[in-house]
């Protein structure tokens, strides 16, 4: 079957060999394996370290975390309660639907919500049925819906969060973000499309110099060094090259970027593996750099397209 359902994730099968898991813990795909264009065999793209908790204890550390409603810690009176990078990572979505199913690939559909005290709480447009939990309700009063849609081709993975404000009157406010681990040797991959873009090195040792604006030099963007930098108004197209390998990262919504790897900082973590950090970069489509502003009963719409090119 190219879908099944696990209990606790969910699994996409293309017919030709790709897979992709997802836990139903935060929506955070934890695999996927494509074939790579010149060589056999498939290989895992995404990086998760053997310490990561997938029980649900916490979030999970590697795939693709979804960060909504804030990044980082929380900085508005309204997300004051939440924890950094907010709940949808550590709360357990609903499989809605399987929205497509064919040669080309599946696709499948997850959902969360908190509707407002006078909405309808179904909205056939995303077709969201799971309902809101205590714990959200207590520590986030904005009415909201979340779709995660999630579609696996031959040699491409997409992912599209669906916010969609329920309020008839109030504007909601957020951030939001794929915080996307690649499966790549660290030290020789680079990153491409960012040269010229004003970023914030969040690696800085004081408050003043992590909210100044630098600007890009580099035609291509390593992390040779301790690394974490938000690129602000980004081009939505970005090449991820290493020695025998390419993928291209393209983004439509998320107008930033984050690029991240914490070198040997990364042994402070208590849920990273050994070395963990020479497996992986991370490059983040998001929307970090101020907030989305979405009017009552309207509809916004972040994509990731994650393709093979080598």
């Amino acid at each position: 079957m190219p879908v099944q359902d696990l209990n606790d994730k969910i699994v996409l099968q293309h017919p030709q060999g790709p897979s992709v898991t997802v836990l139903l813990y935060g929506a955070t795909i934890i695999s996927w394996k494509s074939h790579s264009l010149e060589k056999e065999g498939l290989e895992e793209r995404l990086f998760v370290s053997s310490k990561a908790f997938l029980d649900g204890s916490k979030p999970v550390r590697g795939g693709i975390p979804v960060v909504f409603p804030c990044f980082g810690a929380p900085e508005r009176p309204e997300h004051k309660k939440l924890a950094q990078h907010g709940f949808a990572r550590n709360e357990t979505w609903k499989f809605d639907s399987v929205v497509m199913d064919n040669e080309a690939g599946v696709s499948i559909r997850f959902g969360m919500s908190r509707p407002a005290v006078t909405a309808l709480s179904v909205d056939l447009s995303i077709n969201e049925v799971l309902e809101p939990t205590a714990k959200i309700s207590a520590v986030y009063e904005q009415p909201f819906k979340l779709a995660y849609v999630v579609t696996l081709a031959l040699h491409q993975l997409s992912t599209d969060l669906h916010v969609h404000n329920t309020s008839s009157d109030k504007v909601l406010d957020f951030q939001a973000l794929l915080h996307t681990y690649l499966a790549v040797p660290a030290d020789r991959t680079s990153i491409s499309s960012l040269e010229g873009l004003a970023y914030y090195d969040k690696t800085e040792p004081t408050e003043e110099g992590r909210k100044s604006s630098k600007t890009e030099g580099r035609t291509s963007v390593d992390v040779q060094k301790f690394t974490d930098s938000v690129y602000e108004n980004a081009p939505g197209k970005y090449q991820i090259t290493w020695d025998g390998g390419a993928v291209e990262v393209r983004a439509k919504g998320f107008k930033d970027v984050v690029v991240w790897n914490p070198q040997q900082e990364g042994s402070k973590l208590a849920d990273m593996e050994e070395g963990g950090w020479k497996k992986y970069v991370c490059v983040e489509p998001g929307f970090v750099r101020g907030y989305v502003q979405l009017g009552p009963n309207s509809e916004w719409i972040g994509q990731q397209v994650i393709t093979v090119q080598k």
